[in-house]
């Protein structure tokens, strides 16, 4: 008699995922340190290429701000998308959106812009929200051959039977 009485089946519950929580202040330190050294490089670049009078030292002295304008877009990018993660609770492309758009927003305002600050945010996390749903890959992840590119392309001979074969005699 209880189990005609039981409403509850394993049927009618659908299995959910289960969200592991980043841990924020780590996730955006290592990002941030990351994004340092590629503005070191930037920074380095920007030296080399540049005509002054400050030598080697132009690399922190004369260009260093970028080394600390990529340490804090990379921080920023990584700490938005982290806890926009956290708070919402579900790893989507809209997380990714959200810290490409912070991340925009802080290049904008580095311009002293603020029209430039909130086409940054749309642009950067259109680019970051699309690139995290098309599964973080920029290339297709199966890579085909040129011969099965050539099948695929021209059209393909129609299969013979065998009474296609014999004619008729008549």
């Amino acid at each position: 008699m209880a189990d005609a009485l039981d409403t509850t089946s394993s049927a009618a519950t659908p299995e959910t995922a289960v969200y592991d929580p980043k841990p924020s202040l780590q996730y955006a330190s290592a990002v941030g340190l990351q994004s340092a050294g590629i503005g070191a490089l930037v920074s380095a670049v920007q030296n080399a290429l540049g005509t002054h009078t400050s030598g080697a030292a132009g690399f922190l002295t004369r260009t260093g701000g970028t080394i600390g304008f990529f340490a804090a877009m990379g921080a920023t990018f990584a700490l938005t998308e982290s806890v926009v993660a956290n708070q919402r609770q579900v790893d989507d492309p809209l997380n990714g959106a959200a810290g490409g758009c912070a991340a925009g927003f802080l290049a904008g305002i580095r311009a002293r812009s603020l029209p430039l600050a909130v086409a940054s945010c749309a642009v950067l996390g259109t680019a970051i929200g699309t690139l995290d749903y098309n599964g973080k890959n920029i290339v297709p992840s199966k890579v085909e051959s040129i011969e099965e590119r050539r099948k695929r392309f021209f059209k393909q001979p129609r299969p013979t039977t065998s009474s296609e074969l014999v004619p008729d005699a008549e």
